[in-house]
């Protein structure tokens, strides 16, 4: 890079450092961005594809070939983070608007509305897309992945709106409890756990499972909402490290979770989808590391080359969620048509995949870059646009919806 190009990324950040308040908690926005890019860079790394014999793309995973690869989850899946601090800003948003008088439906109608919009936006433009891509000559079975991959990380939304929801209430149960209000989410989970798992395993149904869906995640937001309220700290975050470490052991030597912390294709048991008792114990030992070293992220973050990425992270929060999986698809989608390119359309089972797609990961960040640039403004407030536009964006997410879930 050049020294004009470095005194410009150096003014620009000094800009943004001085134009932070000083009330801030740097340390929140901190953790929040680093679990947000977990997200795209897990998906790129853990995910693949292969080629068929017509050449449409097929969804696969290095971790099916490389069990060794498995560990790479447990850092990659920050989700326990990312609800931790949820529930942390979430509180201390719900306080300031009931100080200005506003209703709880009132504060949860703007939070609401801040998630829905990009994934109303993305849905929509991939529903316009799939007839176009179709008309060039883009296998339907290609569209079919696609289509997968890039609903596969809204669920979260869908489940963070409803867990929002439960603010209210869960402040009440901070209040009433502190942190121990946790503990019956994660006795719920143990529960269904044990009788899908268990000696009963084959006289449960299998929607069994989706009753640790709520829980499941409630439970590091549940810790957020307590450490907020002030109600978890230093003790409370050593007994979550400490306590979650040898829960996560057990499950993994005694009880034979499996080692990966995300699906796994061909794999009959998932830890994700929905979570199980081990990815609690893994949001356990990630938040009560958080809590402890708030102080020192806080320290760190004074610097502004590393505060003003973070700011730039967390202000395109819900793009690179809703685009990430189109930036690899961007990368893709053209190189199927050229054959098997090592670490993009290549079976990810050598070890080669690997270095290959380590090399492929600059551009596909890139392409997010370029995506991200334009669809930023579906984060915006759609003042400009009219019901019916509106509408039709519903339909079309809608009907994305259908396409991608396989129903049509």
């Amino acid at each position: 890079m050049s020294l004009p190009a470095l005194s410009g990324l150096r003014r620009a950040a000094s800009a943004i450092d001085s134009k932070t308040p000083p009330h801030r908690d740097r340390a929140i926005d901190g953790l929040r961005a680093l679990a947000l890019l977990a997200v795209p860079t897990g998906h790129w790394l853990l995910g693949g594809f292969t080629l068929d014999a017509e050449g449409a793309l097929h969804n696969a995973s290095p971790l099916a070939s490389f069990g060794f690869f498995a560990p790479v989850s447990w850092v990659l899946q920050m989700l326990g983070i990312f609800f931790l601090v949820g529930g942390y800003a979430s509180t201390l948003s719900y306080r300031r608007a009931v100080a200005r008088g506003e209703s709880t439906g009132g504060w949860l109608r703007g939070r609401v509305a801040r998630l829905g919009r990009p994934v109303l936006g993305v849905t929509a433009v991939w529903a316009a897309l799939i007839p176009v891509l179709y008309g060039l000559g883009v296998p339907g079975t290609t569209l079919r992945t696609a289509s997968t991959l890039v609903i596969q990380p809204l669920w979260f939304v869908g489940v963070y709106m409803a867990i929002t929801a439960l603010t209210p209430w869960c402040i009440r149960a901070a209040e009433r409890l502190g942190a121990w209000a946790a503990v019956p989410l994660l006795g719920a989970v143990a529960i269904v756990d044990f009788l899908r798992y268990g000696p009963f395993a084959d006289a449960m149904s299998s929607w069994l499972s989706l009753l640790n869906l709520l829980p499941g995640w409630l439970f590091a937001y549940q810790l957020g909402v307590s450490w907020g309220e002030k109600r978890l700290g230093k003790r409370g975050a050593w007994l979550l490290l400490v306590g979650g470490s040898a829960l996560f052991s057990v499950l993994l030597l005694v009880f034979h979770y499996p080692v990966s912390m995300v699906g796994v294709p061909g794999e009959a048991r998932t830890n994700s989808h929905p979570p199980s008792l081990l990815v609690l114990a893994l949001a356990a030992v990630q938040s009560g590391a958080a809590i402890l070293l708030r102080n020192r992220i806080g320290r760190l973050l004074r610097r502004p080359g590393l505060w003003a990425p973070v700011v730039v992270v967390n202000l395109t929060a819900m793009t690179i969620l809703c685009w990430h999986q189109t930036a690899l698809l961007a990368a893709a989608v053209p190189g199927s048509l050229l054959g098997a390119i090592p670490g993009l359309t290549m079976s990810p089972d050598t070890l080669g995949w690997i270095a290959a797609r380590l090399a492929w990961l600059p551009l596909i960040a890139a392409l997010l870059v370029l995506i991200g640039r334009y669809a930023r403004a579906f984060e915006t407030p759609w003042k400009r646009a009219s019901h019916t536009r509106r509408a039709l964006a519903g339909l079309l997410a809608a009907g994305f919806a259908v396409f991608a879930l396989g129903l049509a």
